[in-house]
């Protein structure tokens, strides 16, 4: 009996060996290599990934045209997109088990159908049945949507050559695989070696793929990094499954932006869009409550305004605990240091909870006012009056409050919402002022903009 030939391969970064590592040479990531068949009897050629026949040509002499994109008939995920799915692209679309992944691409695949023409579903974890009863909870049935349960990508591509359709969901890419190689699916050599034909059958033939992809227990993409690199765009669900909104966020796009967001709300019918998410991080607001700090911030080109509670409590262990939710954690250790060296507030020996209510990461500097306003009422037990005023501005390592981008925007969504002042840094431009009818509050260091709390 001829003896079988194996290798190790890192599911991450595809780094081969002859012999196993506890931490893969490539990619310095722990246990991530696994044990794949060697198969030398077996002469199997890659596919390419476009048609051949092409020649280098002058840059000046390339014919642009304008990307073709589908009308997804869900304004948020065209809105993250770039404003609708491009023709030939290839989206990967990951997410924690339950978010919503399936649920959205259902819903995308049966408007396609019923706008532009044929749709076909791939499903390698469901059944037609399952996904039938999930189709019809939603509503999406339609006449050109076309589901079947398949994971082997030779027999998908004749399911393509024969029905010819206007858009392709494969749910997930992990269980795909490839009967010439003898690898397991999910594993690295199956996962490219799937997404390449994918990409081919695409890029050839014009069509829109939407891919499914497993995430790890960090919340990563899971599969190998290429993955990410082969795609044109990836897009991530973030959120918890036990509250209603979502977050579509874009990683990568290459006919967009990443900066735009999608807010969507999982109800019994599907995920309904958010065209307010201010209104809906805001709804449950308490009008005055101890450290409690409407804040601003800017997703793309969508200005929002969110809730930021603090807790702070006495330690009793030795080291005393930063506990954040929707905050960078170094953004948070920042400004209590600020707040210990500049305004002399002790903060070393209390446990610190922050949270942003409604689900949303915070990026950028803007809410870091906020932040130290809402620990300092925390900490003093001053109420504030979160219905009526706003903190939009960053806190530096001098203490000084500094302006941040989109100011004139965040004010405008600010006094839309029924908001009667907002604390700004003093350094804000002048035209500010001319078109708003909120009432200013300027400050130039947070010492300042704590001692409005006192009064």
């Amino acid at each position: 009996m001829a003896k079988v030939k194996t290798k190790f391969m890192c599911q991450q970064c595809g780094y081969e060996s002859p012999k196993w590592f506890g931490m893969c040479p490539g990619c310095k990531q722990w246990n991530t290599m696994e044990e794949e068949i060697v198969e030398s009897n077996k002469s199997f050629k890659r596919s390419t990934t476009i048609k051949g026949g092409a020649s280098p040509q002058p840059i000046k002499e390339v014919e642009i045209g304008a990307y073709k994109r589908y009308d997804t008939q869900i304004s948020e995920l065209n809105r993250v997109l770039g404003g609708g799915l491009v023709k030939g692209s290839l989206t990967l679309i990951s997410g924690e088990p339950g978010i919503g992944k399936s649920t959205l691409i259902l819903q995308a695949g049966s408007a396609i159908a019923n706008m532009h023409g044929t749709t076909l579903y791939v499903s390698g974890e469901e059944s037609e049945e399952q996904i039938k009863m999930r189709a019809e909870r939603l509503n999406t049935l339609g006449d050109k949507l076309y589901i079947v349960s398949e994971t082997n990508i030779n027999n998908i591509e004749k399911f393509i050559d024969d029905l010819k359709p206007m858009f392709l969901i494969v749910d997930s890419v992990q269980t795909l695989f490839k009967e010439e190689l003898s690898a397991a699916p999910g594993s690295v050599s199956q996962v490219k070696e799937s997404v390449n034909n994918l990409m081919r059958i695409g890029k050839s033939r014009n069509i829109p793929i939407f891919l499914v992809a497993h995430v790890t227990k960090q919340g990563e993409l899971a599969g190998p990094r290429v993955l990410e690199h082969m795609v044109d765009t990836v897009l991530h669900f973030e959120g918890e499954r036990t509250q209603e909104f979502r977050i579509l966020r874009a990683l990568k796009n290459r006919f967009g932006t990443t900066s735009e967001i999608g807010v969507f709300e999982m109800r019994q019918e599907g995920l309904v869009e958010v065209s307010n998410p201010s209104a809906i991080f805001l709804e449950t607001l308490t009008q005055k409550a101890e450290g409690s700090v409407v804040v601003g911030t800017v997703e793309g080109t969508r200005p929002l305004l969110v809730e930021i509670q603090a807790l702070v409590t006495n330690s009793n262990a030795g080291f005393p605990r930063r506990t954040t939710i929707g905050v960078d954690a170094n953004r948070l250790n920042l400004v209590i240091a600020v707040l210990e060296k500049k305004v002399g507030l002790p903060l070393s020996n209390q446990d610190i909870y922050i949270n942003v209510v409604g689900g949303l990461k915070l990026e950028g500097t803007s809410g870091d006012l906020g932040i130290a306003m809402a620990i300092f009422s925390s900490v003093r037990g001053i109420p504030i009056t979160s219905g009526e005023i706003i903190a939009i501005g960053e806190v530096s390592l001098t203490g000084e409050i500094r302006p941040v981008t989109h100011m004139e925007k965040l004010i405008k969504e600010a006094e839309k919402m029924g908001f009667k002042s907002c604390i700004v840094p003093s350094k804000t431009k002048e035209k500010v002022d001319k078109n708003s009818q909120m009432k200013l509050i300027r400050v130039t260091t947070l010492r300042e903009a704590l001692d409005l709390l006192l009064h």
